[in-house]
């Protein structure tokens, strides 16, 4: 019987089934770039490790250590990439990654949180997104194109930018670029402008899953308002807001869920985008985490999706662009390398988030590449951050930027 903190038993167990063997950590043995856990490779310690999170749930069920700042450290530096999970021999991915969000929602409850991280939830109750960014400007990222409003009129496909893409204006031409290429294929999409709300999925992952439940609702009634059935969205943790946690609580109801990636491959696959010019470069494709394992998993298990499946869209698009040569990351797929903005990262532990960005563009450096191409803001705003400060002449393309030129 528990004389800790309220955490389910079953995820207290876990920490019962780790032999601390830090095969976790890794992805492959004897190269340069063989670890897969951020945390684990800046500290070299047990405890920012996979085993070391179980561990330190188990010993706080059992009430033999105490809610802290230590332990608020721990947890809240890891970025939730999920790496971990693809490792792990004796525990399923899906349960993984929900004994990180429930250990940070018992420390939120507990008030052991990131000052950094108050201030964002601080700024996301006033201005509905996770900039703290006035939220009259939301719609600033599409003036001037032609795309319909779903709070004024019906679209079949709803576009949601994004709280980063929304706000941060190098990320625009992406957003653009992605509405412009729907347009073009003749899909009925609209945008909701300024209307537009935070998914929650970031309050979610930071341990705040009341504000998640409220913008989940939020979300699914506009789209139920404009008669929206599908929604499209160019970023990655937006994507596994809406197609995992929506559905994990209940909130997604019949709603179809695409990533910009998946919505291209298809739309080029019917031919009503076929890309013929030519983009002469050789660049490496990195995958954003939430794209990735942080989805499949649940897709398998609700056999929407085979094995392998989910990472298969943004390369289709790649290896069908005239001229550009695709090599790959020693660690791509289920193995990729966090960019290192994920799980509030980017917010509280900056300096953690650059470093994380550096191990990537090195990777990314080794294979050849002129290039990098990513299909998430979240991970274009942190490779960008790491580029220009170290004054790298590496490029970085969002991937609808590069398909928009091909066409």
């Amino acid at each position: 019987m528990s004389n800790g903190i309220n955490l389910d038993e079953r995820l207290y167990r876990f920490g019962t089934m780790c032999v601390r063997c830090l095969g976790c950590t890794f992805g492959y043995k004897d190269t340069d770039f063989e670890l897969v856990c951020p945390i684990h490779k800046k500290h070299h310690f047990f405890a920012y490790s996979l085993g070391g999170m179980v561990q330190i749930a188990r010993s706080l069920y059992e009430g033999r250590l105490e809610l802290n700042e230590s332990v608020m450290d721990v947890v809240f530096s890891c970025t939730n990439c999920g790496a971990c999970g693809e490792m792990c021999a004796e525990v399923d991915f899906p349960d993984i990654v929900q004994l990180q969000h429930e250990l940070r929602a018992r420390l939120v409850e507990a008030g052991q949180i990131p000052m950094e991280h108050m201030a964002v939830i601080e700024g996301l109750k006033k201005e509905d997104n996770m900039l703290g960014q006035p939220k009259a400007d939301r719609g600033k990222w599409a003036e001037g194109l032609d795309v319909k409003d779903i709070t004024k009129e019906s679209a079949e496909v709803y576009f949601h930018a994004g709280c980063r893409t929304c706000f941060d204006e190098e990320l625009w031409p992406a957003a653009r670029s992605a509405v412009n290429l729907l347009r073009k294929a003749g899909v009925d999409v609209g945008i909701a402008g300024k209307e537009e709300t935070c998914c929650g999925g970031r309050a979610y992952e930071i341990g705040y899953q009341g504000e998640f439940t409220k913008y989940a609702e939020n979300n699914v009634e506009l789209m139920k308002t404009a008669g929206a059935k599908t929604v499209v969205t160019a970023c990655a943790d937006g994507y596994y807001a809406f197609q995992v946690l929506y559905d994990m609580m209940g909130k997604k109801g019949d709603i179809e869920v695409f990533h910009i990636t998946q919505y291209l491959d298809r739309l080029i696959k019917e031919g009503r985008l076929k890309p013929s010019k030519k983009v002469s470069m050789k660049a490496t494709y990195h995958d954003p985490c939430h794209l990735g394992r942080k989805v499949e998993h649940w897709l398998l298990k609700k056999e929407a999706i085979k094995p392998g499946e989910i990472y298969q869209p943004p390369r289709n698009i790649l290896r069908g662009i005239p001229g550009l040569e695709l090599v790959e990351m020693r660690r791509n797929r289920a193995n990729a390398w966090c960019c290192g903005a994920g799980g509030g990262v980017i917010d509280a532990y900056p300096d953690f988030a650059l470093w994380t960005a550096r191990e990537r563009i090195e990777e990314a450096k080794a294979t050849g590449a002129e290039a990098m191409i990513t299909a998430c803001p979240w991970c274009k705003r942190n490779f960008t951050d790491a580029l220009k400060e170290d004054k790298d002449a590496l490029k970085l393309y969002d991937i609808v930027e590069l398909l928009e030129q091909a066409l």
